[in-house]
C-alpha cells in the first residue's frame, strides 16, 4: 500500500536475518568493540549490542573515557559458559541453557543487571523445584536476595514441609532443640505467638547473653551445594554478637511449622540469616531446675520470666509481612489477603481467630495482587484490580466461598484499575477511583458489579480524582475518603448517594492522608494511618455523619500507611502496612471505650 504518496514495504526476514549475522560477526571477533574477560576466558562482543540489555554494561560503556577504543571489562566470579549464553541472548532473544547451568545464568544476569533473564530463570527453577530440591534452591534464593523467588519456594514449603523435612538437604542443616516448660495439662499453643517467642528466645540468647548461635545448635552443616561462583567466598562466618553485623542479611523469620506428635513440633525459621530447623517439645514441668535437662537441650519457659510474660500478651502476628494487602471481618473472623511482602506480591490468605488469638491460612487468591481492596458482598468475599508485581494493574476480580474455601473469578472490570476502592452497598459491588494507565494521577471512575446478572455498569463519576482512598458504606452511603490526586494527598471526603447517583463532599479530614485504613463502628467512621506525603501516620481520627465533622483519636503503637483495618466484636483491628522503614506483620487493636490502642492479647481474646 501507497498512502499519501509515501512507500511503505516491512521486510519480514530482515530481522532475523541481521540479528543472525551480527551474531555471527560477534563469534569471529569482526568490528567487536569489547573485550570481556571472564575467569581467564575472553569473549568478544559489540559494545551498542551489550549497551541495549545490559544497564550495568551500559553505566561502564558511559563512563568510559576512551569510547573509540576497544573496551575491556573483567569478571572473575561469573561463569563462561553463563556469560556466553547471556551474549547469544543479548543478540538473538533467545535464552537457552542446561538447566546445571540456570543457577550461574541467573548469578551473572543478576551482575549485569539483566532483570528480564532473572525472572525468566527463577520461574525456570521454580517450575523444576520438588521437595527434594526445595532447600537447595532456597539456599540460593536467599544469596541472591530474591525476595520474590524465596516467597514462592516459601510458600512451597509451607504446603510440603513434612515431605522436604525426610530429604538429605533437609537433614543437613542447624537445628535446635527446644523444650517447652508447660503447667500441668496444658499443650503447646499452635499460633503465630509459639514462633514469635521461640525467636525472641533465641535473639536474647544471642545479644543479651553475648550466646554465639552456633552454641545453641545441636550440629551445624550450613548447605554449601550449587552456590553460584559469585558466592563461593559469601560466608557469614561466626554468628556471634560482633560479628553479626558483617553477615549477608541479618532476617528473623518463621517460614513453616508441622505438629509431629501430640505436644511436638518440627518448625523451619531463619534465625539471624540462618536457615534452621527447631524442634519444639512441651513437657510438664520438672521439680528439677531446668538445668538438668541434657546439654544439647535449651529449656524454654513460658511462667516465671518476666520478658517471656510481656511477649506473651502480643497479639499473634501474621504469618507474612503484609502491605496494600485487601482486609475485611467475615463470620466473626478477620480475613488479611494479599498484599506486598518486601519486594514479592502474595496470594496467600489468612484467618484470624479473636477467641483463639491465632491465625490460619484459608484457601490462596488465584492471582497474586496488592494495593487493592476487599469487600463482603452476599455472604461472600470480593476482591478487583490491584497489582500483581509484574504489570501495573489488574483487571482481574475473584470472589471467596467461605463454605468451600475456594475462591473463583468474577467478569473482569472494563479497565485494568489498582489502589481503588472498593465497597459493598445495597447487595451491588462497586469500585471507585484507583490509578491511572501510567499511574501517575488518580481516576474519577465508579463501576458497579451486579452479582445476579454477573454485569458492570457505570455510576456518576467522583468529583476529584482519587487514588490510595479510603471506601467503605455506612448508613446506606458510600464514602471515598482522602487518597490523592496525583501523589497530592487529599483530606477532602466524598459521599455518593445511591438514590440519586450523586456524591457530595462533606467535611474534610484534619489530616490528608493517602493509603489509609478505614472501619465503621457504631454508626462513626474511623481512618487509621496512611501516609502523608512524607511520612507513615499513627494518627486517627473519627467522622460523626450525625454533626458532620472529624475528631483526633488516640494514636496506634507503629506508623502504618498501606494497612488493613477491621471491625471484630467492638474493637478495631489495624492489620500490617509499612511503617516507613518495615513491611509489618504486626496487629494491634483499639477499643473505643478507652480510646486507646493496644499490642496485648489478653484484654482482647479473653473478653
Amino acid at each position: 500500500m501507497i498512502p499519501n504518496g509515501y512507500l511503505i514495504f516491512e521486510d519480514e526476514s530482515f530481522l532475523d536475518s541481521t540479528v543472525a549475522k551480527m551474531n555471527a560477526l560477534r563469534k569471529n571477533g569482526q568490528f567487536c568493540d569489547v573485550r570481556l574477560q571472564v575467569c581467564g576466558h575472553e569473549l568478544m562482543a559489540h559494545r551498542a549490542v551489550l549497551a541495549c540489555c545490559s544497564p550495568y554494561l551500559f553505566e561502564i560503556f558511559n563512563s568510559d573515557l576512551e569510547p573509540h577504543g576497544i573496551s575491556l571489562v573483567k569478571f572473575e566470579d561469573l561463569d563462561p559458559e553463563a556469560v556466553e549464553i547471556l551474549l547469544n541472548y543479548a543478540y538473538t532473544a533467545q535464552l537457552k541453557a542446561d538447566k546445571e547451568l540456570v543457577k550461574e545464568v541467573y548469578s551473572a544476569a543478576k551482575r549485569l543487571k539483566m532483570e528480564r533473564v532473572k525472572q525468566i530463570c527463577s520461574d525456570y527453577l521454580l517450575s523444576k523445584m520438588d521437595s527434594q530440591s526445595a532447600i537447595s534452591y532456597r539456599n540460593f534464593a536467599s544469596c541472591m536476595g530474591d525476595a520474590r523467588l524465596l516467597g514462592k519456594i516459601d510458600n512451597y514449603i509451607q504446603e510440603h514441609l513434612l515431605e522436604v523435612s525426610e530429604q538429605e538437604d533437609f537433614l543437613k542443616l542447624p537445628r535446635l532443640k527446644l523444650e517447652v516448660m508447660l503447667e500441668d495439662n496444658l499443650t503447646l499453643p499452635s499460633n503465630g505467638k509459639l514462633y514469635s517467642k521461640v525467636i525472641g528466645w533465641v535473639q536474647r540468647s544471642l545479644w543479651e547473653n553475648g550466646e554465639p548461635l552456633e552454641r545453641l545448635m545441636e550440629e551445624k552443616k550450613p548447605l554449601r551445594e550449587n552456590v553460584p561462583r559469585q558466592l563461593s567466598t559469601s560466608s557469614s562466618g561466626s554468628l556471634s554478637p560482633g560479628s553479626a553485623k558483617q553477615s549477608f542479611k541479618q532476617e528473623w523469620k518463621y517460614i513453616a511449622s508441622e505438629k509431629t506428635t501430640n505436644n511436638t513440633y518440627l518448625c523451619l525459621a531463619v534465625l539471624n540469616g540462618m536457615l534452621c530447623v527447631i524442634f519444639l517439645h512441651g513437657r510438664s514441668s520438672p521439680q528439677a531446675s531446668p538445668s538438668a535437662t541434657p546439654c544439647l537441650t535449651k529449656s524454654l519457659s513460658f511462667e516465671g520470666q518476666p520478658l517471656e510474660e510481656e511477649q506473651d500478651k502480643l497479639l499473634a502476628p501474621m504469618h507474612y509481612a503484609r502491605s496494600g494487602l485487601g482486609t475485611a471481618a467475615l463470620n466473626g473472623r478477620l480475613i488479611a489477603a494479599g498484599g506486598y511482602n518486601r519486594e514479592e506480591c502474595l496470594r496467600t490468605v489468612e484467618c484470624y481467630d479473636l477467641k483463639t488469638d491465632s491465625w490460619t491460612f484459608i484457601a490462596p487468591m488465584k492471582t497474586p495482587r496488592a494495593r487493592f481492596q476487599m469487600a463482603v458482598l452476599m455472604g461472600q468475599l470480593y476482591v478487583m484490580g490491584g497489582s500483581n508485581g509484574h504489570s501495573d494493574e489488574l483487571s482481574c476480580g475473584e470472589t471467596y466461598n467461605p463454605n468451600a474455601d475456594e475462591w473463583s473469578q468474577v467478569p473482569e472490570l472494563r479497565t485494568n484499575r489498582c489502589n481503588a476502592g472498593v465497597c459493598s452497598l445495597n447487595n451491588k459491588l462497586y469500585v471507585v477511583g484507583g490509578s491511572d494507565p501510567c499511574g501517575q494521577k488518580g481516576l474519577k471512575n465508579c463501576d458497579v458489579f451486579d452479582p445476579v446478572s454477573k454485569a458492570w455498569t457505570s455510576c456518576a463519576p467522583l468529583n476529584i480524582r482519587r487514588h490510595q482512598a479510603a471506601v467503605c458504606e455506612l448508613d446506606g452511603f458510600m464514602y471515598v475518603i482522602g487518597g490523592a490526586e496525583s501523589w497530592n494527598c487529599l483530606n477532602s471526603v466524598e459521599r455518593y448517594n445511591p438514590e440519586n447517583n450523586t456524591w457530595t463532599l462533606i467535611a474534610p479530614m484534619n489530616i490528608a492522608r493517602r493509603g489509609a485504613g478505614v472501619a465503621v463502628h457504631e454508626g462513626k467512621l474511623f481512618v487509621v494511618g496512611g501516609f502523608d506525603g512524607s511520612h507513615a501516620l499513627r494518627c486517627v481520627e473519627v467522622y460523626d455523619p450525625a454533626r458532620n465533622e472529624w475528631r483526633m483519636l488516640g494514636s496506634m503503637n507503629s506508623p502504618r500507611s498501606n494497612a488493613g483495618a477491621a471491625v471484630l466484636g467492638d474493637i478495631i483491628y489495624a492489620v500490617g502496612g509499612f511503617d516507613g522503614n518495615y513491611f509489618l506483620n504486626s496487629v494491634e487493636a483499639y477499643n473505643p471505650k478507652t480510646d486507646e490502642w493496644s499490642t496485648c492479647a489478653d484484654a482482647f481474646t479473653n473478653s
